[in-house]
């Protein structure tokens, strides 16, 4: 079976490179790709793309490493594989990624080329940093494998696909039970809460009992909780389901405790698109019940964010109400957690968005030595806290100069933060290579794409190319 898979997976590479070598030279390369988790905007274009079609699955997983090695459980895993699909192929075996982001449809290469993170990243780091070789096809159309100290490996993550788009990934995997016990911890003081982070990411512990995942959610000023997560065989009660009629979110503030399955856990968030699926009506109990659970998931709320963009629905009820126009401020950014408390206060006073997602992580570094990653330079060993936030402010006819977002990417800098590129960015070009280390990434773009075939990261982030 193994074997069938792995020659499954050079025919699809072999097709890979027909689908580039069809493209005519000199012309962009780019994925013949219909789908996206990306909020920003991309040039629209009608010319042939690469085909990536068969690189969606799983080729291997191996459950049992060679003892002599000392090493974790690995996957072997196509660039193009969901999450969603990857997590189906490992918990049959007891085990998971090291980091598993928190939306059912992001690919595996999508979260190392971009950036992913969820509640174990406060031990594991970003999904890249659980990543042992990986396959890269350039701009040159060539596959090189490449691992953790290689200049390619180390400028991919952040890289967006200018580098290229990983083909296979070898990842480690951990082991898990088959549930998660989870304690829900309130917070008046953002101090308190941030402190709280950097004492259970050092110790790995509170209050005496493990911390396997870490996440929290700021509701309002005053009003925070950070949701402990404890691996656990122990099945004393049923586990709660939030795939129906309650809303997971909500739960945070209704009950101290809860358990969930490990594959429900995994997908807590994915099931209302965190919060952002009472903008569809998902929430309100009528619909909700007439509302296919099948359809309740993030990529159903991408589609219908694309038909509201595409026929700007949201706009033309505001002008209708008479509200002033909105500012779409849809964001993840790192900031280090002895800053979060002013960080916060900030946001709340000049953006007012609430809930916000707050999820810890620290960055293990490129290599054995620590090296910070080429193009997302987090200092390794630093704990910071993601904090997201995604939805819409009523700014008025300044909204088209994007005044909130602009004012959150200087603010996260002067923090010492960095920001994350799946959305939206308005650096200038010096700014940009200054903060994403712009030119060893050129440098290294030069290497692996001569002919500058793939779009670079600054057209790719902020001119949307």
């Amino acid at each position: 079976m193994a074997d069938r898979a792995w020659e499954e997976h050079l025919r699809a590479v072999e097709r890979l490179g027909s689908s580039y070598s069809a493209i005519p030279p000199g012309d962009p390369v780019r994925l013949a790709k219909q789908t996206t988790n990306l909020f920003r905007a991309r040039a629209a274009s009608t010319a042939p793309g690469l085909d990536v079609s068969g690189l969606t699955g799983v080729i291997q997983v191996d459950p049992a490493p060679d003892p002599a090695s000392g090493g974790p459980p690995t996957a072997d895993v196509q660039g193009m594989c969901t999450y969603e699909d990857l997590v189906d192929a490992t918990l049959p075996h007891g085990l998971m990624p090291q980091v598993v982001p928190q939306l059912r449809t992001i690919t595996l290469g999508g979260a190392v080329t971009g950036l992913g993170i969820e509640s174990t990243s406060f031990r594991n780091g970003l999904p890249h940093e659980s990543v042992l070789e990986m396959d890269v096809f350039t701009g040159a159309g060539e596959v090189v494998t490449t691992r953790p100290g290689d200049d390619l490996f180390d400028a991919f993550p952040n890289s967006y696909g200018s580098l290229g788009y990983a083909t296979r990934l070898r990842i480690a995997l951990e082991r898990v039970p088959s549930y998660v016990a989870l304690r829900h911890v309130r917070f008046d003081d953002p101090g308190l809460l941030a402190k709280t982070i950097e004492e259970i990411t050092r110790a790995r512990e509170h209050d005496g009992g493990p911390v396997d995942g870490l996440d929290g959610v700021a509701f309002a000023p005053g009003e925070y909780y950070l949701t402990l997560a404890r691996w656990t065989d122990d099945s004393h009660r049923t586990p709660s389901d939030y795939t129906g009629q309650q809303i997971y979110y909500r739960s945070i503030r209704d009950r101290q405790t809860d358990l969930l399955t490990i594959h429900d856990y995994l997908w807590r968030w994915d099931t209302d698109w965190f919060w952002c699926s009472g903008a569809f009506g998902a929430q309100h109990p009528l619909l909700r019940k007439v509302w296919p659970a099948s359809k309740r998931r993030s990529d159903v709320y991408m589609r219908l964010l694309k038909l509201d963009r595409q026929f700007a629905i949201a706009d033309r009820l505001d002008r209708r109400a008479g509200r002033p126009l909105r500012e779409r401020v849809v964001q993840d950014v790192e900031v280090p957690v002895e800053r979060l408390a002013e960080f916060l206060d900030w946001f709340d006073a000049e953006v007012g968005m609430r809930p916000v997602w707050l999820c810890p992580l620290v960055s293990t570094g490129s290599t054995s030595e620590g090296r910070p990653w080429t193009a997302y330079p987090l200092e390794p060993g630093a704990t910071y806290v993601n904090v997201g936030f995604w939805g819409t402010v009523h700014v008025g006819p300044d909204a088209v100069n994007a005044p909130k977002n602009r004012a959150i990417e200087a603010k996260v800098h002067e923090l010492g933060g960095h920001k994350s590129l799946y959305s939206e960015a308005f650096y200038d070009p010096d700014t940009f290579d200054r903060l994403y280390n712009g030119p060893a990434l050129a440098a290294v773009k030069r290497r692996y794409d001569p002919d500058d075939r793939l779009t670079s990261l600054y057209d790719k982030a902020v001119r949307s190319h």
